[in-house]
């Protein structure tokens, strides 16, 4: 078989491990062997997202994530839905600022369906793209747009702050779900020639983990991967660096019909990959992951000034991450004073750091949320593609809790006090206008900053919405 095969064993998490191959033709395969339960996961990851993509042509990225449920050469229509779900599996596609992915968890004995169905789109899909395609996915899309961004409450938030945060020219600076005139303007040969740069084998990962026998499933992977052609036109992404703050406050006042007045501010935190990245996690984590944090406590409990408020990360590995705060008000609360007492929080923390119980708090859910992704063979198939297409490397993402607990909490309090300045924030204040619905939520809109970052292909009754 014509692929190397390095395998390595790791010990950090529970036991698990995971072996590394690559095809004659540049595939990476990763393979992780669990016979917990009678499942596998299949995902694949391309090395490509709206970071990728040039002025007058975003969305690109994510109109392509739609355009691969749309048909391949020996499936046709809807039918990469139809037979993964008629056997017994579940599937998706998401979009984010640097990758596309794609995945299916099957039964045990149909993971050879869900391999042939990747390979075959990857080798085939331009054989069936048409100008009908296009069309329909296009107007999907350009919905989606609508349904989960421009109508909705806040729904735009993440982009004008993206916006912000990276300025004009950076490749950060559009979100994957592009704009209308992009998305109109995307011709069928713009998606051709973005098909045969991007989705080539030496550009994606693979990994396939759970109840599998890695043998037969690398003879599988050779058989139906191995005779797609290698193409080697892609251009590296252009260059995401930028200093470390911002350097000024940003600030912008939106008059929306919104349930409530909000304050939300994006600030630069370190990249991804960066045991910065790791300490800036657990800062947020202390001051708003949940229930317990500082801001919670400040604002909703003990203020009464709020009725939510969060701190989440984005982390990204080709340019800063974002650090994303976001308050709702409570009744007639000004938005001034939740500011005033959020910098106070801020400050104090900027100067004390956290407490022992705070660190042994954040460090123990974080704990918590990357074992429980892990456990699951879906979760652990995309943290080894992520891994593996960001960093070069998918072990990594079997120690990734260690090297969570391994921060100090002098270094969450260094990197607080670095980063989370007024110099280094783009903020957004939301007043409500007079058509605003009082009776709607105050929650609305997107307030997990890794859930606004990411575009997907929702369900098959979406693909038909657009036939």
């Amino acid at each position: 078989m014509p692929m190397g095969h390095t395998a390595t064993q790791q010990a950090g998490t529970s036991g698990l491990t995971a072996t590394e191959h690559r095809l004659a033709n540049g595939l990476r395969v990763v393979l992780s062997e669990d016979h917990l339960t009678p499942v596998a996961a299949v995902c694949l990851w391309y090395d490509v997202g709206s970071r990728h993509e040039v002025k007058g042509r975003t969305g690109l990225a994510h109109l392509f994530e739609h355009l691969m449920f749309q048909g391949s050469a020996q499936v046709k229509g809807n039918g990469h839905f139809e037979l993964v779900q008629g056997a017994g599996g579940s599937l998706n596609g998401t979009t984010s600022f640097e990758r596309t992915n794609y995945f299916e968890t099957m039964p045990a004995h149909q993971l050879e369906l869900a391999l042939w169905l990747e390979a075959d789109r990857m080798g085939s899909l331009l054989t069936a793209l048409d100008e009908e395609s296009m069309d329909n996915q296009r107007d999907v899309v350009k919905n989606e747009r609508r349904q989960r961004y421009d109508n909705v409450p806040y729904g735009t938030a993440f982009e004008k702050l993206t916006a912000m945060v990276y300025p004009e020219g950076h490749p950060y600076h559009h979100t994957p779900i592009g704009s209308m005139a992009d998305l109109d303007a995307a011709s069928l040969e713009d998606a051709r020639a973005f098909f045969r740069t991007y989705y080539a084998p030496g550009n994606a990962v693979l990994s396939v983990v759970g109840d599998i026998d890695p043998e037969q499933t690398l003879a599988w992977i050779e058989k139906y991967f191995g005779t797609i052609p290698p193409h080697d036109g892609k251009q590296p992404p252009r260059d995401g660096t930028l200093p470390d703050t911002i350097g000024t406050e940003l600030r912008q006042v939106v008059e929306a019909e919104v349930p409530a007045r909000a304050l939300m501010s994006a600030y630069r935190l370190p990249h991804d990959g960066t045991r910065e990245a790791d300490a800036a996690d657990l800062a947020l984590t202390v001051l708003g992951g949940g229930e317990s944090s500082r801001l919670h406590n400040r604002l909703v409990r003990r203020d009464r000034t709020a009725v939510a408020a969060g701190f989440g990360m984005l982390r990204l590995a080709g340019a800063p991450s974002l650090g994303w705060l976001d308050v709702k008000t409570s009744g007639g609360v000004e938005v001034a004073d939740i500011e005033t007492a959020v910098d106070e929080e801020l400050a104090r923390f900027a100067a004390e750091g956290p407490t022992p119980e705070e660190m042994e708090r954040a460090q123990a859910q974080l704990e918590r949320e990357w074992l429980d992704r892990l456990a699951t063979v879906g979760g652990r198939a995309d943290e080894l593609a992520r891994f593996a297409v960001l960093f070069g490397d998918p072990q990594l993402a079997l120690t990734a809790v260690g090297r969570v607990l391994d921060i100090t909490a002098a270094e969450v309090r260094a990197v607080a006090a670095a980063r989370l300045r007024p110099d280094n924030r783009a903020v957004l204040v939301y007043e409500p206008t007079d058509q605003a619905e009082p009776g709607e939520p105050a929650e609305a809109g997107p307030a997990d900053p890794e859930q606004a970052d990411e575009t997907t292909v929702k369900n098959t009754a979406e693909q038909e919405a657009g036939q």
